[in-house]
């Protein structure tokens, strides 16, 4: 039995940062998409369903807030880890409060990045722990 390929949708400005990721994640086995502003994440997030969001907090057009403010609101939201080279703990606390599974400060290294969304994928696979099973 095979596995189906999850995919990730990388939402990051800087295009060196996307490109590494998505090379990195590809070469894990994942289906990478990826969207340089948040409103193109947006997009591709009602469009193509992916397993997880990978988003960066400060970009032009749209940020990660506004992005985490829209998955807020789907019934089927797919986990998202959040990158970002902010310090300020108010951030981290707000992106959690709107269900962030983790939070990376740049820069990160790749493998702490890959333990990262294959945890993130791996809890959401096994579902919510506080519902019985019907």
């Amino acid at each position: 039995m095979t596995q189906t390929q999850k995919t990730v949708l990388v939402i990051e400005d800087d295009r060196d940062i996307s490109s590494t990721i998505q090379s990195v994640l590809s070469a894990a086995g994942y289906r990478v998409l990826t969207a340089n502003n948040g409103q193109d994440g947006r997009r591709l997030i009602q469009s193509q369903k992916p397993d997880l969001v990978l988003t960066d907090m400060m970009m032009p057009r749209m940020g990660g807030f506004p992005v985490l403010e829209f998955l807020a609101e789907l019934p089927d939201a797919p986990p998202v880890i959040m990158m970002t080279a902010n310090e300020g703990s108010r951030h981290k606390a707000y992106a959690e409060m709107l269900g962030v599974v983790d939070y990376l400060r740049k820069p990160f290294a790749m493998e702490v990045m890959l333990e990262s969304v294959a945890r993130a994928i791996a809890t959401a696979a096994a579902g919510p722990k506080d519902q019985p099973e019907a």
